[in-house]
């Protein structure tokens, strides 16, 4: 059921938001909430979709005026066991949609179904009651189990499938009640990404994808080190290399659900043109490809300049969620071998540590552990203008990212970076959107992903030696002056805008 916090009967643009904007801030939410507050000429409305209501608390943001309309759905609930529907039966034709949709999502290699674009496919043809409550459907469920992984327990088997498909049906239930909608905007393929291409064939409407990481490749990671999947490997096993069916059926769903949101969405943004190689291998058209960097608000992080020390800090900070994908743990090794050298040296994290909770805990263990309760702090959510100031360095550890805000925050206070190679955070640091950039110089250095050592070196590098940090940090205020303004990505989205609206 929906909830509705702002309700309006039109908007120009509907942004399709997957566990961000407004109730996770940072990264995906803060680049919406720009783009809103940014255009205020535009009626905004939000379609925000999450995995169950206890997950989320208060809103994190303050919502601006220009943004008329906000509604909450969420894919899960508690009380679900006690909603099943039992003694639905279909005929022989709704059989064989169960079975074709099952094999779709199944399927890497298959083509996409033309009644997936048909809003009454899944009201009328194939419904959620037909598709997870019939006895049929339960018989094919079967079937695939005994088929494709026996050895593996049942039970994770069916819950999987259910899981996975049943947001689908909650999703059709928003298109059926929109109001008036001139454009679409997704940051994501996934869920979100799946009811933009939903509503943009049935209402018609242009649907513009900005993708920030690639949604299907950081699914992958997340499957990949997903403690909630466990792996059952059979007592006996023919083939070493034998995988787990389950972690594949999440993956293998993703897929086909981000290349249902490529079909549709024209143009398809990155924000940088080596994730419009990636987009293409996922099955994106890339002649819709194009890409638009973020930028940042060069003017608003002016004042961190006058207020930073004349001798640099000996603070690392890493600005940041505590989830795995941000590899916290390197940054504390990091900062463990970095006290080798210089023991007044300190690590911070600024961020949430409440998404994943026990990551989080793992991680505040290990600072125990290796003893360096002196030397790193979690911050928690907190004004990076309070932070930047004392920072002599900021830090990215992830093994997957876009274009992190954070690298070019940290520029326009005069903050050098020291990051791993993901995303193009190579072209931040070093300069690779032209040769102008390139000749800019070093803004900082970069190392490969989960090698604590490498980072330490650099960090260790750029603290003890002045000359060195004065060039990075010349680098970096004139490449994010030059480049990677707020003014230039609200110039380029107004005109997008534009095409469409006129």
């Amino acid at each position: 059921m929906a909830k509705y916090i702002r309700q309006s009967e039109s908007v120009d643009i509907m942004f399709l938001a997957e566990g961000t904007y407004p109730y996770i801030r940072g990264g995906v939410s803060s680049w919406i909430g720009q783009l809103i507050q940014g255009l205020p000429h535009y009626k905004f409305g939000i379609i925000f979709i999450g995995s169950q209501e206890s997950d989320y608390g208060k809103l994190g943001y303050e919502l601006p005026d220009n943004l008329v309309h906000l509604e909450v759905h969420y894919m899960f609930s508690p009380s679900e066991l006690s909603n099943i529907k039992k003694g639905v039966k279909i005929n022989s034709d709704s059989y064989e949609k169960v079975q074709n949709l099952y094999k779709w999502f199944q399927n890497p290699t298959s083509e996409i179904p033309p009644d997936l674009q048909n809003i009454d496919f899944y009201t009328k043809n194939l419904n959620e009651e037909k598709f997870l409550y019939s006895k049929e459907s339960w018989n094919f469920i079967c079937e695939q189990y005994e088929k494709n992984c026996p050895d593996l327990p049942f039970v994770d088997y069916f819950w999987t499938v259910r899981n996975i498909h049943k947001p689908i049906w909650i999703l059709t239930e928003v298109v059926e009640h929109l109001p008036k909608i001139k454009i679409l905007h997704a940051p994501s393929t996934g869920y979100a990404g799946f009811l933009g291409a939903l509503i943009s064939y049935h209402e018609n409407l242009p649907f513009i994808l900005t993708e920030h990481g690639i949604y299907i490749r950081e699914r992958k990671i997340d499957m990949l080190t997903a403690d909630w999947i466990s792996f059952h490997r059979p007592s006996i096993m023919t083939d070493f290399d034998d995988y787990n069916h389950i972690k594949e059926i999440w993956v293998s769903f993703f897929e086909k659900i981000g290349k249902f949101c490529y079909s549709r969405a024209n143009p398809i943004f990155s924000l940088f043109n080596g994730a419009r190689d990636i987009q293409k291998a996922f099955g994106a058209d890339y002649s819709r490809t194009r890409s638009i960097p973020n930028g940042v608000n060069v003017i608003g992080l002016k004042e961190c300049i006058a207020q930073r020390a004349d001798k640099t800090p000996q603070t690392i900070v890493l600005i940041g969620r505590v989830v795995k994908i941000k590899d916290i743990k390197t940054f504390i090794r990091a900062i463990k071998i970095t006290t080798a050298t210089l023991p007044n040296v300190e690590g911070w994290v600024a961020g949430p540590l409440d998404e994943d909770p026990t990551y989080a805990e793992e991680c505040e263990d290990m600072v125990k552990t290796m003893e360096l309760e002196n030397n790193f702090k979690f911050l928690g959510f907190c004004n990076i203008k309070e932070v930047l100031p004392k920072s002599g360095i900021s830090t990215i550890t992830s093994i997957s990212e876009g274009m992190p805000l954070t690298i070019l925050e940290g520029f326009a206070a005069g903050v050098p970076c020291v990051s791993t190679d993901v995303g193009c955070c190579k072209d931040l640091v070093l300069g690779g959107l032209n040769e102008e950039d390139l000749a800019i110089g070093n803004a900082g250095f970069m190392t490969p992903i989960a090698n604590p050592a490498a980072l330490a070196k650099e960090y260790i590098k750029l603290l003890t030696d002045q000359e060195l940090f004065d060039k990075c940090q010349a680098n970096a205020l004139e490449r994010v002056n030059r480049f990677y303004t707020q003014e230039q990505l609200l110039e380029t989205y107004d005109e997008e805008y534009k095409k469409f609206l006129n």
